[in-house]
């Protein structure tokens, strides 16, 4: 059934192939991306029409977290993945291949918001394969200095998110939490932009990083001032892009989350050495055995886990 995003027993993947176009954020490069429906385990993997490979969207794939997220499998490698798959995961797809010509994920406005509604548009097909979902049963927990970032066991099905932020200037200091469902995500998340400093650009630059970042597709701040015409689209929307992130990065786990998220001055980085420390404590989660299609009790398999 299309247009179905109350995802429980079964695996599913998008009622109809979407397609996009842009240019990075990052490199500035034109690229055009398809995203098909896949059969059932398949995961989310890229594509790569130049190096005719495919790289799933998994944790052991990740190979730079600075600003982004990028995957690689040997010398094949696609940059700036987790807005896609944020959208992707928030809206409960389990399974889909992602064609890309270029070598970074386009940028859109910088937010999620374009890739979520073609994916609403689209619609969901559930698959004759039980639903993987990965359970926290202790807490796991990382840091950088000050920052850090952790999973923990909660009572409910899904992922409940918690993210503190503090920057200079106009951002200042952010909280925000919520329980992520499809609902939640395409209307509290989803619009929420990647943000930027002026101060910072050039910096940026030599490092051969946000070479296609504008106000088209940045949130831009300038001390305490809003540098887009239009302003914010919530006013605590660097917060919700942060929390867009994690939905994203988490996504590499390779399963739906059930636990509680929290972080505190959290980034990509963090995100990446969460999954691995949780990766490497086979005691602090599980795969939930879920309702097989005929009624029985099955394993569920993931793609990365």
């Amino acid at each position: 059934m299309k247009r179905r995003f109350k995802t429980v027993g079964r695996q599913t993947t998008l009622g109809k192939t979407i397609q996009f176009s842009g240019r990075g954020a990052h490199g500035d490069v034109p690229v055009r991306l398809r995203i098909s429906p896949a059969e059932a385990g398949t995961g989310v993997a890229f594509a790569l029409v130049a190096e005719e490979r495919h790289i799933p969207a998994c944790w052991s794939n990740v190979c730079a977290t600075q600003l982004r997220t990028e995957i690689c499998l040997g010398a094949a490698r696609v940059s700036t993945v987790e807005h896609l798959l944020a959208a992707l995961s928030g809206m409960g797809v389990d399974n889909a291949l992602i064609e890309i010509d270029g070598p970074e994920a386009p940028a859109m406005d910088g937010s999620a918001r374009d890739f979520t509604a073609a994916i609403r548009e689209a619609g969901l097909v559930s698959l004759n394969a039980p639903r993987r979902r990965l359970r926290i049963l202790e807490t796991v927990r990382v840091s950088d200095g000050a920052s850090w970032a952790e999973l923990a066991p909660h009572e409910g099905e899904g992922l409940d998110i918690d993210v503190e932020i503090v920057f200079p200037g106009a951002i200042g200091r952010q909280r925000l939490a919520l329980s992520l469902s499809p609902e939640v995500f395409e209307r509290e998340l989803a619009p929420a932009r990647s943000f930027g400093f002026v101060q910072d650009a050039e910096r940026l630059w030599r490092q051969g990083l946000a070479l296609g970042a504008s106000l088209e597709n940045s949130l831009i701040f300038d001390g305490f001032r809003v540098l887009n015409p239009r302003g914010l689209r919530f006013p605590d929307e660097a917060v919700r892009h942060k929390m867009l992130d994690v939905v994203g990065d988490l996504a590499l786990a390779g399963a739906p989350i059930s636990g509680a998220f929290r972080s505190y001055r959290g980034g990509h980085g963090l995100n990446f050495a969460l999954i691995g420390e949780l990766m490497a404590t086979p005691s602090a989660f599980t795969l939930e055995r879920v309702v097989s299609p005929k009624g029985g009790r099955a394993e569920a398999e993931g793609a990365c886990l």
